[in-house]
């Protein structure tokens, strides 16, 4: 008995580590998440595979409680509430599905993974492993989504050493010759530092200085300038008018957030503006949980919140290309991108407005889950954050 609880203590801790490791921001740190299922599958018992879960998603996901304490202005209650309830769906899968089985842990693990990458355990299925896809097979594309399947079903059987020696081979090489994802000519992303006040700072003033700034990054050679998720606040007539006369004589394409209220709550997107117009490009498939995102509202007759379109507008055409939008929060899950890749786009565009993740490495997080799917599809990457 002593032993075992030996064992489920190392294994917790070790599952706490890998979860840290591999989701601090450090694209090339991404592979030490596949040290999960080798943890997973040495639990003895289910409350152990429980706790190992637990360990590794909290961990993973340990920078929510200040993030969530900063965006509401409160203490961190709030939102140690949420880490803990958004690990729920992660930890009950896992520990469900696990079994002493040898022979049945792959597909065990295989019908878990599935269900932590779609709704509805897909909505809180951050920290997926199969992220790292791009880290260990850069552009083997949907062969290299097969092989890191794979390798994940491998680790939780016998032959896991060998499965490990052959993923860490693979690993080195593409830390060796690795290449960020290329930024498509004619376009570029620009980065914001203005805090909280972006998307709430509604006045002409700050409009004319993100129209300056987007004239002086376009008087080279971009002309397809991207801005942070809100940077236009609230999609307005007026907004619209004042952007597309402020684009009149210049080639420029702007993609810029936003949001459109109405009386049922609103929807969080991106709009492309251009001297002859503007054009809602994208209406984003998962909002935040819980802050955003707030689907009993409706069940208690209440309005408000933004709309989760799930599977809705996976591409868009804009300056003749196609491109594949993920705003914020989705650049942490698996079946919006997944969906996306499937119809081939040109370009990959990731926004956020990532203030409120000052102190944690979220957004350092979010950009190397983007780059890695990027790196996996050979997929230029244009990326857009307000710190």
């Amino acid at each position: 008995m002593r032993h075992d609880k030996v064992r489920a203590t190392l294994l917790m801790a070790a599952s706490i580590v890998a979860g840290t490791l591999a989701w601090s921001g450090y694209i090339l740190l991404l592979p030490v998440a596949f040290t999960f299922p080798v943890l997973w599958a040495f639990a003895r018992t289910r409350l152990t595979a429980a706790v190992v879960s637990a360990g590794y998603f909290l961990a993973a996901s340990r920078g929510l409680p200040q993030g969530v304490a900063t965006f509401y202005s409160s203490d961190l209650w709030p939102g140690l509430l949420l880490w803990l309830c958004a690990s729920a769906g992660f930890v009950i899968v896992h520990t469900v599905l696990w079994t002493k089985k040898t022979g049945a842990r792959p597909r065990r693990y295989l019908l878990a993974a599935v269900l932590m990458a779609v709704p509805p355990f897909g909505i809180a299925g951050w920290a997926h492993p199969i992220t790292a896809a791009g880290v260990l097979f850069p552009g083997w594309g949907w062969w290299g989504l097969v092989a890191a399947t794979a390798g994940l079903m491998g680790l939780v059987t016998r032959m896991w050493p060998t499965v490990a020696i052959v993923l860490v081979g693979f690993w080195v090489w593409s830390a060796a010759t690795w290449n960020e994802p290329k930024l498509p000519k004619s376009w570029q992303g620009v980065d914001l530092e203005m805090g909280a006040s972006l998307g709430r700072d509604s006045s002409i003033g700050r409009h004319r200085d993100l129209i300056a700034t987007v004239k002086d990054r376009a008087s080279g050679e971009p002309f397809t300038i991207v801005l942070p998720e809100s940077a236009l606040g609230f999609w307005t007539p007026t907004v619209d008018r004042l952007w597309v006369r402020a684009l009149k004589g210049t080639d420029a394409t702007v993609i810029a957030g936003a949001a459109v209220v109405d009386a049922g709550g609103y929807d969080n997107m991106l709009i492309a503006i251009s001297a002859a117009g503007a054009q809602i490009v994208y209406r984003e498939r998962m909002p935040v949980p819980g802050s955003m995102w707030q689907p009993w509202r409706s069940l208690l007759g209440a309005s408000g919140g933004a709309r989760a379109q799930f599977f809705e507008n996976p591409i868009a055409t804009v300056a003749d290309s196609r491109i594949a939008s993920l705003i914020c929060y989705e650049q942490l899950i698996v079946w919006p991108v997944l969906q996306s890749m499937l119809h081939d786009p040109d370009v990959i565009v990731a926004v956020g407005n990532g203030w409120w993740t000052k102190g944690t490495s979220i957004v350092a997080i979010q950009r190397a889950s983007v780059e890695a799917w990027a790196r996996l599809f050979t997929k230029p990457l244009v990326l857009s954050f307000n710190t």
